[in-house]
C-alpha cells in the first residue's frame, strides 16, 4: 500500500518508537546452528513449519544480526545461533510518501513492523539477477539487515521514479531525504 501523506500521526510517528536490544555490542560464544530459516517472502520457519505467531517472529527479529562473515545469527548476551536466510531477513510490505520531488521522504514498513525512511543511512539498492535480468530491490533497515522490497511496493516506486543523468547514463530513480536512489536504466 502506497500513499502520499502529511499526517504526523501516521507511520512516520513510529520511526523513533522502536527500542531494540544492542545485539551489535554482544559477543557471546557461538552455540551452533538452529533449524530456523527465513524465506524470500519473509516467512519464518522453525523445524520446517511456519512460525504463525507474529509476536514470536518480532521477538526473534529483534535479536537478529548479520555478522561480517555475511551469516545471520540470533544473538543473546549468552549465546549465538546461526540460521538460514534465503534472501533478506525482512520484507518491505508498505511504503508511504511524504512531500514531493527532492524533498520527499519514502517510509517503508516491514513484515515485522520495523519502520524506516530511505536516506543516506538506509539506502535503497537494486540487484539484477544475471540470468533473468530480474531486479531485486532492497532497503537497509538496520545494522547490515535489509528488507527485500515487495513486488507491489517496487511497482509503486517505479511509478514515482524520475529520470536523471547518473555518470552519463539516463537512470530511473527516486528521491528520499535528499538522496537519489537509482532503480535502473531509463527506457529508451
Amino acid at each position: 500500500m502506497t500513499d502520499r501523506i502529511s499526517d504526523p500521526n501516521s507511520l512516520f510517528g513510529q520511526l523513533k518508537s522502536a527500542k531494540l536490544p544492542p545485539v551489535h555490542s554482544w559477543n557471546p560464544p557461538f552455540c551452533g546452528d538452529i533449524d530456523m530459516r527465513i524465506d524470500r517472502d519473509g516467512t519464518w520457519y522453525y523445524r520446517g513449519s511456519p512460525i504463525g505467531r507474529k509476536p514470536m517472529v518480532k521477538l526473534f527479529s529483534s535479536v537478529l544480526r548479520r555478522d561480517p562473515d555475511d551469516k545471520y545469527y540470533l544473538v543473546t548476551p549468552v549465546e549465538k545461533l546461526a540460521l538460514t536466510v534465503i534472501d533478506a531477513p525482512f520484507l518491505a510490505v508498505e511504503m508511504r510518501i511524504e512531500g514531493r520531488g527532492r524533498d520527499q521522504r519514502l517510509l517503508f514498513r516491514t513484515n515485522v513492523d520495523d519502520v524506516v525512511v530511505a536516506d543516506a543511512a538506509h539506502p535503497i539498492r537494486v540487484a539484477i539477477a544475471p540470468e533473468s535480468q530480474e531486479p531485486s530491490p532492497y532497503v537497509l533497515v538496520r545494522d547490515r539487515l535489509e528488507a527485500l522490497i515487495a513486488r507491489a511496493v517496487f511497482y509503486d516506486l517505479v511509478e514515482i521514479a524520475e529520470e536523471r543523468d547518473v555518470a552519463g547514463t539516463a537512470t530511473l530513480g527516486v528521491w528520499s531525504a535528499g538522496q537519489f536512489f537509482p532503480l535502473g536504466p531509463a527506457p529508451c
